[in-house]
């Protein structure tokens, strides 16, 4: 088996709302009698579905996406979805598509489910334990951390989009535009750094809270052995830590002696350069989680211990605790494993045992001095124990340090007295706490953490940008900008994707086909961005899927015959299917075109409460009209008006022969795009006035449209020079050019080498009935033959009934213009199509009209 392709869909596309892995795979031999027993009896917790599907007939191909599947659910790493599809003309394969977790350990898995299966058809051994350790290990360095993962969980389930930013660490972008936030682990864009520093630094922040009236103990810095012996004397019992550590390392609590005082700090040293020699304070370790200005949790934290049976050993007995399914390495699990190293010796020395001793039944002995969960530690939720002052306290310290999110350390006899009372205090203030310990204690009741910290973040807000998205076969980019330039001149920042590159507040910020994953991503993570109009291609969708969960208002403007053969997408009718992709990942409203039968064929696919918007050149258009009667809103045109109505009240918002991008009324699908514009923005929100200001505003020229009905006037002769390069776009060119000129209308057209060729003859067809000569060049011909393409172009226009006297071949795109202007007298109209960049014509007409080239590249400046 050989993998023909493959594909990661990283949001909604076209098989599942989720991500998933696309694979073609297609396979040498046909069938292999007798494999399925074989695979069984390697994977034997296969579901019970795969043993229907691999009859003794069946083709390895067909086990590719449920070993897959299995492989990632034993890796730890489960998928959601998953299919097997035929692929058109090629019966030895098959479209597996497997929904992941992690992309890694998803794409890991699929070559081993090919690498698995050639073993068992072949009847060969297969090292299933080494492989599965290997995805497990994949599976380990790409997951998410715990308390990174409740923070990110709390944030999907108010509705607020979460994207990891680099797959090795816990960096995520919680929201979109200007209304993101930043998180890693649990610390926030909104962290202070400075605040960070502080909190690495115990003396200074005891220093700090201290001044801030904050009960603190007592203690110093030590820089050495004699120092740190020196400070204890004054102090009496004392707890020595590195002053800059975490995770409790290289703290050794209580300390009474010299030489205890002289191993702790020689311990301390090991993880930090300096050392503080504080107070011992008597009583509990309790954990305080603030949000914000408020109080999340408080845990009580329980230092590591074992409970004696009188069989085990204390070794033996912590080898069963850190074979519980809680506990795991670092922060991968709910808890850590407990480690047996010196300090556990050290700690279970003084309470006068060793990791040999058996303790009695019911007896129980500590392995730290102190209760961090990160050492192997356990957690009782007391937050509902904490009085108001210490509540109070807890918040000013966080204040204090500068921390919006911050773990207060607290030692008291009881957390449920104020603290003053007790002689409790602050020992540290954390930044980036830990939050396993409250959304999973071992006791009390869990508190959700990670949804305080979105509250702290966010309040009632779901971080989201208004975002309207446009596909179609043709006019996505001419509408897409019509939306940005009018939310722009209402104010608003606003970021659009077209084919031609990414713009931000007017200014462009990447060149070339941006109406992918990655272009539209850029959109939504850009801090400067209050509102995104994202062109969304049939590429974009079938390659990488939508770069969003979900939009706010979607438009389809139509479906007709473009990229057929390609992708799988076989007829107009998968077509349909992937734009409806779009439309049915709109949140709020779906503008469709009236008069196409596929769009309106997608108003029954779209979400529950999801508004649907007509817009039609038709007022008479039946769709719209009982649309209109239902109380629906629409947008259509009467009389050259551009109306927008909701059932009740039809109001005028502009002469359409006023728009520039109308060419005067004449390039009726550029007065359709606007009419889908206008919609989305009313579904947006805009009022009509500011919707009509955009309309009437926009000029669709080689600076802010280029390649899109861009008119030149060459010589008393009118050129357009447009992206057009199917037969809906053909059409609608040269009926706008037959409106705008009583003369003759010329055609120098070509279409790209990778449509099929009947799609190729029928482009041919449509321009012999449209144009009165046609001259007939060639572009990107994408694997075929010089000559081909232009020959099959040439076949349909021949079978369109234009003669030769009326057709040339002339195969370079600037001699094809040349040539077509030379066919023209002033008052005729040439459109120049399928062009992919303005200086084709330039470099045409330079020889003989400088002047004019010259400034044509000007105006595109």
């Amino acid at each position: 088996m050989k993998i023909k392709e493959k594909r990661l869909l990283r949001g909604p596309n076209l098989y599942a709302a989720t991500p998933c892995l696309m694979a073609v795979v297609a396979e040498g031999a046909a069938t292999c009698t007798g494999f399925a027993p074989r695979l069984f009896a390697l994977l034997p917790s296969l579901p019970a579905d795969a043993g229907v599907r691999l009859a003794d007939d069946a083709m390895l191909v067909d086990a590719v996406e449920p070993v897959t599947m299995e492989l990632q659910r034993l890796a730890g790493a489960p998928g959601s979805f998953s299919a097997t599809q035929a692929v058109a003309g090629a019966p030895g394969a098959r479209r597996v598509v497997c929904g992941y977790t992690i992309e890694k350990v998803a794409v890991a898995a699929l070559r081993c489910a090919l690498d698995l299966l050639h073993a068992v058809a072949m009847d060969r051994p297969f090292d299933l334990a080494a492989q599965l350790d290997r995805l497990r290990e994949t599976a380990q360095d790409h997951a998410i951390g715990t308390s990174t993962g409740a923070v990110v969980r709390a944030a999907l389930r108010r509705g607020i989009p979460a994207q990891r930013l680099t797959e090795e660490a816990n960096l995520f972008q919680l929201g979109w535009g200007s209304r993101q936030k930043r998180l890693q682990a649990t610390m926030t864009g909104a962290t202070n750094s400075i605040a960070v520093g502080i909190a690495s630094d115990k003396q200074l922040t005891k220093a700090l809270l201290e001044a801030a009236g904050v009960p603190v103990p007592g203690g110093a810095t030590a820089t050495s052995e004699e120092d740190a012996q020196r400070i204890a004397r004054r102090l009496g019992a004392v707890t020595v830590k590195p002053l800059d550590g975490n995770q409790g390392k290289g703290v050794t609590t209580n300390c009474g002696t010299p030489d205890e005082v002289a191993r702790a700090f020689a311990h301390a040293r090991r993880h930090g350069r300096r050392v503080i020699v504080e107070e011992h304070l008597l009583g509990r370790d309790y954990r305080v989680l603030v949000a914000g200005r408020k109080v999340a949790a408080a845990s009580w934290r329980r230092p590591p211990c074992v409970t004696g049976d009188g069989t085990l050993s204390i070794r033996e007995l912590v080898e069963v605790e850190n074979r519980n399914p809680a506990r795991g390495e670092g922060h991968t699990n709910i808890l850590t494993r407990i480690p047996m190293d010196a300090l556990a010796e050290e700690t279970l020395a003084r309470q006068g045992y060793g990791l040999d001793t058996v303790l009695p039944a019911g007896v129980s002995a500590d392995l730290r001095g102190n209760a961090n969960l990160s050492t192997g530690g356990t957690a009782e939720d007391v937050t509902d124990l904490l009085p108001q002052e210490t509540r109070d306290i807890c918040i000013r310290a966080a204040r204090t340090i500068g921390l919006d999110i911050a773990g207060i350390d607290i030692v008291c006899q009881d957390i449920a007295q104020p603290l003053r009372e007790q002689r409790g205090g602050i020992i540290e203030v954390n930044a980036a706490p830990g939050i396993r310990m409250h959304q999973y204690p071992s006791r009390g009741t869990p508190r959700d953490a990670g949804d305080a910290i979105v509250e702290a973040l966010f309040g009632q807000c779901n971080g989201r940008i208004p975002t309207v998205a446009v596909t179609g076969t043709n006019g996505k980019t001419t509408t897409s900008l019509l939306i940005a330039h009018a939310t722009r001149k209402a104010g608003l920042r606003t970021g659009v994707t077209t084919t031609e590159g990414v713009y931000v507040d007017g200014k462009p910020t990447m060149k070339g086909d941006c109406t992918g994953y990655h272009s539209a991503r850029s959109i939504l993570a850009d801090p400067g961005v209050d509102f995104a109009v994202l062109e969304t291609a049939r590429g974009g969708i079938l390659k990488r899927g939508l770069a969003y969960d979900r939009c706010d208002v979607a438009v389809v403007l139509n479906v007709s015959a473009d990229h057929l053969g390609l992708d799988g997408v076989e007829t107009l009718d998968d077509l349909a299917r992937v734009k409806a992709v779009v439309a049915q990942r709109a949140a709020r409203a779906v503008v469709l075109n009236a008069e196409d039968d596929y769009c309106v064929a997608m108003a029954r696919q779209l979400r529950e409460g999801v508004e649907v918007i007509y817009f039609s050149l038709d007022a008479d258009n039946p769709t719209l009209l009982r649309h209109l009667e239902n109380g629906g809103r629409a947008a259509y045109l009467q009389d050259q008006t551009l109306v927008l109505a909701n059932g009740e009240r039809h109001e005028a918002l502009a002469d359409a022969r006023q728009m520039p991008v109308s060419l005067g009324g004449a390039a009726r699908y550029n007065v359709a795009n606007a009419l889908a514009a206008a919609a989305a923005l009313s579904a947006s929100g805009f009022g009509n006035e500011e919707i009509a200001d955009g309309l009437l505003s926009f000029v669709s020229d080689t600076r802010s449209n280029p390649l899109r009905s861009n008119l030149f006037d060459v010589d008393g002769v009118t050129v357009i020079v447009d992206y057009a390069h199917n037969c809906a776009a053909y059409a609608a060119l040269a009926e706008s050019a037959r409106a705008m000129t009583g003369g003759r209308v010329v055609g120098v057209v070509a279409a790209p080498g990778d449509r099929r060729d009947a799609d190729l003859v029928d482009i041919g067809r449509t321009c012999a009935a449209g144009f009165d000569d046609l001259v007939i060049y060639e572009t990107e011909n994408r694997g075929r033959a010089d000559g081909e393409t232009s020959s099959l172009l040439v076949r349909g226009a021949r079978l369109g009934r234009l003669g030769d006297d009326s057709l040339a071949v002339v195969p370079e795109s600037q001699a094809a213009i040349r040539h077509g202007l030379a066919l023209c007298k002033p008052g005729d109209v040439l459109v120049f199509g399928c062009s992919s960049t303005i200086s084709e014509l330039t470099d045409a007409i330079r020889p003989e009209k400088p002047e004019l080239a010259r400034r044509i590249e000007a105006e595109a400046i």
